[in-house]
């Protein structure tokens, strides 16, 4: 199983950056999606997290500008982020619990991290 990231890049401040987790490979089903981040000097932190049944579950500060969503046809889990602040700025990487023929039970996978930059 694999994880890939797509989607970061440099905008500025207000601007929107739509990120994007395609997993592939042995894939059963796939429970719990999540973004993280991690900024410079920081420890990685939760983002924002949609389970299998589609609730979903953000970051105060980030409340009300980011979506996420998942195509479950596809394995794909996205991340709309719109109105970001130069303190958005880090490395987001992608989370899945996914089940797989060679792990019959929910295993964590990690897609590689994308950078994120805003400028002010």
């Amino acid at each position: 199983v694999q994880l890939q990231a797509s989607g970061g890049g440099l905008v500025q401040a207000g601007g929107s950056l739509r990120l994007s987790c395609a997993a592939s490979g042995s894939i059963l089903s796939i429970n719990a999606m999540g973004w993280y981040r991690q900024a410079p000097g920081k420890e990685r932190e939760l983002v924002a997290v949609i389970t299998s049944g589609g609730s979903t579950n953000y970051e105060d500060s980030v409340k009300g500008r980011f979506t996420i969503s998942r195509d479950n046809a596809k394995n794909t889990l996205y991340l709309q982020m719109n109105s970001l602040k130069p303190e958005d700025t880090a490395v987001y990487y992608c989370n899945m619990k996914i089940v797989s023929i060679t792990r019959l039970y929910p295993n964590d996978y990690w897609g590689q991290g994308t950078q994120v930059t805003v400028s002010s």
